[in-house]
């Protein structure tokens, strides 16, 4: 009862927001959003399953590119572009974890990091498709049962919807059995390999899903910035997405998505008043790795549990001293 209360909270929340929020306000929270959603995708293989990749901007860039190539060149119909962009983020996320998963560690994040670059060195030659260095322009607006998204409040809507929806998805797999193996994965494989459990195939399921979500938020991308380019695809965004689900709280569901605010809003304020912002973000990483090592969401729950633990205090009974007959 309590989830289907928080998800009509949050449904009459975002529904409500256009009506609140200035344009640049919504435009913010549209991109934390889909970043909050790239954020989740990662968390399914780092925060559930302990594999640190430095490549998952190869899903973002293929379901971003896939998506504006499509509706440049075939249809601009939002379920055609969304399911080609998911498409491609499969067979590119099977390709990349049959080889990846054969190693760990350290080697596994070397690897990922590899494939990425691989990805990204060819959306930057492949300039007939992609525009090259130039990146993809001239995207046009998504259209959805006919209609046009070309006001910003109606591409909110859609990646608001979209967002819950993979949250709830996302909720369900990592409470379902399957999910609860992937954190034994993450705790102690050798334990679970030798109950007869074949994690390989569990790792590959994970890296797989995180995969497709991963495309689903470059092909939201595209449908809110109207424009790609290769620095979007770049090893430094599989490090800004790494930086987000660590600092909102790697494991947990609403962690990564309270790290995506947070890298945005650094993002969007601090960067008007210098460009060194990114030290900054550095600055605070460090912060968090050292001193709050479960990230924002664990910070939060701390709070609470502190202010629920100060202000419920069990009743004490007075006892007045009475006379034994």
């Amino acid at each position: 009862m309590k989830i289907y209360l928080k998800f009509s909270t949050a449904l009459l929340l975002f529904a409500a927001s256009p009506f609140i929020l200035t344009s640049f306000h919504i435009n913010l929270l549209t991109e934390i959003l889909i970043f909050g959603i790239f954020a989740l995708s990662l968390n399914v293989i780092v925060g559930y399953t302990g594999l640190v990749s430095l490549g998952h901007a190869a899903f973002f860039g293929a379901g971003a590119y896939t998506a504006g190539i499509i509706a440049q060149n075939i249809s601009a119909n939002l379920l055609f572009t969304l399911g080609g962009a998911v498409l491609l983020s499969v067979i590119l996320a099977c390709i990349i974890g049959l080889f990846c998963l054969k190693v760990s560690g350290f080697y596994f994040l070397m690897l990922t990091l590899a494939f990425s670059q691989m990805v990204y060195s060819f959306v930057y030659q492949s300039t007939g498709w992609t525009g090259g260095s130039n990146g993809l322009s001239g995207i046009p607006n998504p259209i959805l049962f006919g209609w046009e998204l070309s006001n910003t409040v109606w591409v909110f809507y859609v990646v608001a919807s979209l967002f819950l929806v993979v949250y709830a998805i996302l909720g369900i797999i990592t409470e379902s059995p399957f999910g609860k193996v992937l954190v034994g994965i993450k705790e102690n494989e050798k334990r679970l390999k030798s109950m007869g459990y074949h994690t390989n195939i569990y790792k590959y399921a994970a890296f797989v899903i995180s995969g497709i979500f991963g495309g689903v938020a470059g092909a939201l991308y595209t449908y809110f910035n109207g424009f790609i380019a290769p620095s979007d695809i770049y090893w430094t965004m599989s490090g800004t997405v790494l930086i987000m689900v660590l600092i909102g709280g790697a494991g947990t569901m609403l962690g990564p998505v309270l790290g995506a605010a947070l890298i945005v809003l650094l993002e969007t304020i601090v960067s008007t008043y210098t460009n060194m912002w990114m030290m900054i973000l550095g600055a605070v990483f460090i912060i968090f790795v050292i001193f709050f090592p479960s990230g924002i969401y664990g910070i939060s729950k701390d709070i609470f549990k502190g202010i629920q633990n100060h202000t419920v205090r069990p009743k004490v009974k007075n006892i007045s001293n009475e006379k034994v007959s």
